[in-house]
């Protein structure tokens, strides 16, 4: 249970508490200082510990932002984490502050660190998350092709069309199509 003064010293990123406590988020399974600058959780998904340790062995991670758990955790399991993020959120406005902001990092550290490991930038594995899910629901759905864009977070038609050509190498209305007459000449 998070006592009113836990819960403001989280909500002011109050320093003066560190090393108190900890505090640990259920939505992203990560545990952070009192001083953590990542955005403030709600409440209910709020959880206390004494410890670090405590925290780990409830199966938490620690914060990449304010190093909770006294180390950084190894960029591998990072991006891991990074890309669960983005396949949880992909239909929302999602920007490299906000995937940073839900990670716990900094969004230069982050599109360094991911790119390195993936060979592309988040926002490009964005991208192609959210063309993969429109293509499945061109396929399975009879949606019209704007509200399969808006469905995975991409609310301008042209936009989405474009995007869709550049990864795809044909419109959406085209893929369709293509489907349907393999579906229906098998």
């Amino acid at each position: 249970m998070v006592t009113e003064e836990q819960w403001r010293a989280i909500c002011e990123n109050d320093a003066r508490y560190d090393g108190k406590f900890f505090y640990a988020v259920s939505s992203t399974r990560i545990f952070c200082r009192p001083s953590c600058k990542s955005r403030v959780p709600r409440r209910e998904n709020v959880s206390v510990f004494r410890n670090a340790e405590d925290a780990m062995a409830a199966g938490y991670r620690p914060c990449k932002r304010c190093k909770s758990g006294g180390a950084r955790m190894p960029d591998v399991e990072w991006v891991a984490q990074i890309e669960a993020f983005v396949l949880e959120h992909y239909a929302e406005h999602l920007t490299l502050d906000r995937i940073a902001d839900g990670c716990h990092g900094s969004a230069y550290h982050l599109h360094r660190v991911f790119k390195a490991q993936k060979g592309m930038t988040p926002l490009d594995f964005v991208h192609q998350v959210r063309i993969r899910r429109a293509c499945v629901l061109l396929e399975m759905t009879g949606m019209s092709v704007m509200d399969i864009g808006v469905a995975v977070g991409i609310s301008n038609a042209a936009q989405f069309a474009t995007l869709f050509r550049k990864l795809e190498g044909v419109t959406p209305s085209v893929y369709r199509k293509r489907r349907m007459v393999g579906i229906d000449g098998e």
